[in-house]
């Protein structure tokens, strides 16, 4: 199921087949906007519940839908959440426009553009090349924390683990936005990044310069205390060659080549889902 789930996903997604409204972020928006307010998560326990009863609600339906028609309903139910947690659309549609805007020279567009990719992080280039290089590294993040973290806890823990990982992700992103204290978001994020991301990078290493990717997988994934962003990012650097000239702008030709360097990894990834597959280790 996990990988029929993780091919259909990755099909709907890059035809943008999902309507808006029902990507994940829409879906929690509107669940935010209808049960919680800012007061409700100033408690534990209120985001505690904030952050459980999605995964909740989804283990329910799979427990109803077990074993009905040969469990063909389970099977249509795990590629409709890995549809859902799969396709952001509005990153896809900020980074085309970032692309876009490099290529017609448009220096000032791709600053702003690269600072809504990820708006969490405080964009802090001196240069054109360094723009590239930080993009690039931004992507190396926004492909783990939105498809390979997802597609890694989908595998092991099915639409349950998706939900939950995507949950506290959105509620994680929210309490960084909009300059809350929420309780429990950071720490619980930090534990649900913690193996993935460290599993993940290794992928980095493995799809890109190896003797480099793993010396610097070695340095932060062995430590216990490293973030999940310093992990993934300083890794995929290190196991990727950046160009130094080329005829791309030079405000995309980093991110182009962590691009494509990211795209190696999770092609990695669904191989190896295969070969356990195959060999009966995932369902």
């Amino acid at each position: 199921m996990a990988l029929f789930s993780l091919l259909v996903a990755i099909l709907v997604e890059r035809l943008k087949l999902l309507p808006s409204g029902w990507q994940f972020d829409s879906l929690m928006t509107r669940y935010q906007k209808q049960f919680w307010d800012s007061q409700s998560l100033k408690s534990e326990f209120g985001v505690a519940m904030a952050i459980v009863l999605p995964a909740l609600f989804v283990l329910v339906i799979s427990f109803l839908l077990d074993g009905i028609m040969f469990d063909l309903f389970s099977l249509l139910f795990w590629v409709l959440i890995a549809i859902i947690c799969f396709s952001h659309q509005t990153l896809r549609s900020v980074f085309k426009q970032y692309i876009q805007a490099a290529c017609r020279g448009d220096v000032q567009a791709c600053y702003r553009y690269a600072g809504e990719l990820d708006s969490t992080d405080c964009l802090d280039v001196v240069d054109e090349q360094d723009l590239g290089r930080k993009v690039g590294q931004t992507v190396a993040w926004i492909n783990y924390r939105y498809y390979g973290a997802v597609a890694l806890y989908l595998i092991f823990l099915g639409p349950v683990g998706a939900i939950l990982y995507c949950t506290v992700r959105f509620y994680s992103e929210y309490n960084s936005k909009n300059k809350l204290e929420m309780p429990l978001v950071d720490p619980l994020q930090m534990l649900f990044d913690w193996l993935p991301s460290r599993i993940f990078s290794f992928g980095y290493v493995l799809s890109g310069q190896f003797s480099e990717g793993l010396s610097a997988w070695r340095k932060y994934g062995l430590s216990v205390k490293i973030d999940a962003k310093t992990i993934v990012t300083y890794t995929a650097v290190a196991a990727e060659s950046l160009p130094e000239a080329g005829a791309a702008p030079l405000s995309v030709q980093s991110t182009l080549a962590l691009l494509a360097l990211s795209k190696r990894n999770f092609v990695l990834l669904l191989t190896l889902v295969s070969v356990l597959t195959i060999f009966g280790f995932v369902s």
